[in-house]
């Protein structure tokens, strides 16, 4: 599996690093510098030297006589141990000249056009610079409010997110990072409704996740079953009361039918505000576990769980060790960094929130024969987040004793005798780690495997069936491994249901949709119980969960003690639009998805009794989503019902008509002359096609895609996880 070893290694002292193709690939692709010819220029061990270098130069800032030799062998160790890798940013443009390595940013938006759209101009700012940016919509006064300046109509929040969502497909972050965003808006706020539906159409605001903000008044009303005010946020007056469950059950199905929006608890976000006088905490970052204020950026950095194990168990020392440098990394970051405005650098370094997290916690527990959904794994959370959060807290310290406290520890809630010195205003945060626990060669985040075998594709067209490393090596060990043992995984991605494997394999090796969404809600309040921002994870439901499944979801994330929650159904998305009707139950309106700009398809060759159909199946991301059939020669009344046929079944896919379905209705229709082709009747055109779809329904072609969503990029697999979408093939992902 690992194909680039730099330098060996025995102690912990020494560094090495080692990479598997798919580390390679993503590192080629997304992160090593290119010449203007797009040659690579750079290797890995000169990527991380360059990080390394770039980001201890930092200790002059505070110390002239700084050994920054030291630092640098120090963080060195960090990243070509694999033990600690900080965000995209940081690893793309530390020690170039854009030099810009937050990956987390909040926006105000004000109730004025000046206010909206200089914020839109520090947006695109933001993008170009590589950052995602998070906005709550709440001050903008609702749809048809007057305005007083012109005497007109307001257009509402929604409107001026669609600006939002065009200016971030404008710009491109870099060719490297798209702009991404989190809109949210209040749940008292007059235009919630149609906020919650506005993204069941997934032709709009493509470019942002949203988010639903709930208080405390909110839920209250919710337990009572009673009304609650919807409030006007420029004139501060109720302007209707609306049944809280309407809302919650709106939110809940529109979930349920496309993931958003998700929801944030933002009274507990609040309540470990780090600094309260500087003023509330409104909004987030894309993947929602940054809360920030107005003009604070993050610096994001996750620890490699699964490298902290030695001979079966957690290595605390080696933790400790990697704690403390990693906090005094981000801290470093904070002064290395090039801001995009000067108030962003102001907020930013007056308050210097760090987030320190962890990925391959699935991989760790895995090494300590731990299942994922088990009592002993919500323990072992607790103990290995809690002593993260301890030693962080302690370097944070150490740093401030030696630099100073953060400049507004003045408003801070650490200002007291217990805690004299604090450099960070936070210090952990649980973020998504796509494209870096690819990087590091391990499970992603706090989430469960995605897969134990997948299907990844290369360059040349080939197909090449991957498997979990710790998987493969206990299968060999027990004896069970073989070539058709990772074929047949890679078709669903799970062995559960794949006799070969022993039972106490099957419990250990449990994917994201094996493990129940109760156990998602356990193991993220596990971490959000000791970490000060919040945590990225994605609750994945199986295609068949009902809404009232994610309703109780929703409700145990809220008892506890999340600060958020996202869910993913999976099969979802498939463009069915859903509303709730006055009140009296779920109606549902199928609408296509619209055709994509790129598909890729196959086409096929096939006899009937009309001449030579050839027929042509493409898909996208979320599946097959069209057919043509054209016979070899054109026109007549053949032809225009072939096309017609090609139409509806094209209609019928993009509106989540299952391709099962599809064959069912066009087997066996017969028409006067059929013909036979590789031993086998067919009956008529329609036949013709119901045939083709079959064999390629039945092939890895379709049964991968239409299972899971399709990388643009390489067509590789992607999988729902830490509030995003990631390709685990080449690193795409659809979140900054």
């Amino acid at each position: 599996m690992n194909s680039h070893v730099l330098k060996e290694a025995t102690e912990d002292e020494k560094m090495t690093i080692s990479l598997s193709k798919n580390a390679m690939f993503v590192l080629e692709k997304r992160y090593l510098k290119k010449d203007s010819n797009s040659n690579i220029i750079e290797t890995p061990e000169e990527l991380f030297t360059r990080v390394a270098k770039s980001i201890a130069a930092a200790d002059k800032i505070f110390d002239p006589k700084a050994n920054v030799n030291k630092t640098e062998k120090t963080f060195m160790q960090l990243l070509t141990n694999l033990w600690f890798i900080p965000n995209s940013p940081t690893l793309m443009n530390a020690g170039r000249r854009l030099g810009q390595l937050a990956a987390c940013f909040v926006l105000p938006v004000e109730d004025s056009i000046e206010s909206v759209f200089e914020t839109l101009k520090h947006t695109a700012m933001i993008h170009k610079s590589g950052g995602g940016t998070g906005f709550s919509f709440s001050r903008l006064r609702p749809e048809k409010d007057v305005v007083l300046s012109t005497a007109g109509i307001s257009s509402g929040p929604i409107s001026f997110m669609n600006v939002f969502d065009v200016a971030t497909e404008t710009v491109k972050q870099g060719g490297t990072r798209r702009g991404a965003n989190m809109g949210v808006l209040r749940v008292d706020h007059p235009d919630i409704e149609a906020f919650i539906e506005s993204k069941n159409d997934p032709t709009r605001l493509n470019n942002f996740n949203i988010s639903v903000v709930l208080d405390k008044t909110f839920m209250d009303s919710l337990e009572k079953d009673s009304d609650y005010d919807l409030i006007n946020p420029r004139t501060g007056l109720v302007v209707k009361r609306i049944s809280a469950k309407h809302i919650f059950n709106m939110m809940v199905s529109s979930a349920w039918q496309t993931g958003e929006p998700g929801i944030i608890f933002i009274d507990r976000i609040n309540e470990n505000n780090p600094t309260p006088l500087l003023g509330e905490i409104e909004a987030t970052n894309p993947c929602g576990e940054q809360p920030l204020l107005p003009y604070e950026s993050c610096t994001l950095g996750s620890i490699n769980l699964s490298n902290m194990v030695t001979k079966n168990t957690v290595n605390k020392k080696r933790l400790k060790k990697t704690v403390h440098s990693a906090v005094h990394f981000l801290d470093n970051v904070i002064d290395a960094n090039k801001y995009p405005l000067s108030r962003i650098e102001k907020m930013s370094k007056g308050t210097r929130k760090i987030g320190l997290g962890v990925m391959g916690f699935a991989d760790m527990l895995i090494k300590l024969g731990i299942p994922y959904d088990s009592g002993e794994a919500v323990l072992q959370a607790e103990d290995i987040m809690s002593f993260i959060s301890q030693e962080s807290r302690e370097a944070s310290a150490a740093l401030a004793e030696k630099r100073g406290n953060f400049s507004y520890y003045k408003e801070s809630a650490f200002d007291n005798p217990s805690t004299p010195y604090m450099r960070n205003a936070t210090t952990t945060t649980i973020a998504p780690t796509g494209t870096i626990s690819i990087i590091a060669g391990t499970s992603s985040g706090i989430e469960p495997v995605f897969a134990v075998a997948y299907v990844r594709r290369v360059l040349d067209g080939k197909s090449l069936h991957e498997m979990h490393p710790l998987f493969i090596k206990k299968a060999k060990a027990e004896g069970f491994y073989s070539k058709e043992l990772a074929e047949e995984t890679a078709r669903t991605g799970s062995v559960q249901q794949i006799d070969a494997v022993p039972d106490h394999i099957k419990r250990l090796f449990r994917t994201a949709h094996d493990i129940s969404p109760e156990w998602h809600i356990k193991m993220q309040a596990a971490f959000q119980k000791y970490t000060d921002n919040a945590v990225s994870k994605t609750v994945n439901f199986p295609a068949d969960a009902t809404i009232n499944d994610v309703e109780k979801v929703y409700s145990l994330a809220y008892r506890s003690g999340c600060k958020g929650v996202t869910i993913y159904r999976d099969g979802s998305r498939s463009g069915q639009a859903m509303s709730i009707g006055n009140g009296k139950g779920l109606s549902v309106k199928i609408a296509p998805r619209p055709r994509p700009e790129r598909t890729y398809g196959v086409t096929e060759r096939i006899s009937t009794g009309c001449g030579k159909l050839y027929v042509t199946i493409n898909s996208d991301q979320k599946g097959m989503c069209e057919v043509f059939a054209q016979m070899g020669k054109t026109g007549g009344c053949a032809s225009s019902q072939i096309e017609a046929a090609g139409r509806l079944i094209s209609l019928a896919l993009r509106s989540g008509v299952k391709i099962d379905a599809v064959i069912k209705q066009l087997t066996g229709i017969r028409c006067p002359s059929p013909a036979w082709q590789d031993g086998k009747m067919v009956l008529s055109c329609p036949d013709a096609i119901a045939q083709v779809l079959k064999k390629l329904t039945n092939s890895d072609f379709v049964e991968r895609k239409t299972m899971l969503c399709v990388c643009p990029e390489c067509g590789g697999i992607m999988s729902h996880e830490e509030g995003c979408i990631i390709c685990r093939s080449c690193g795409f992902t659809k979140c900054s």
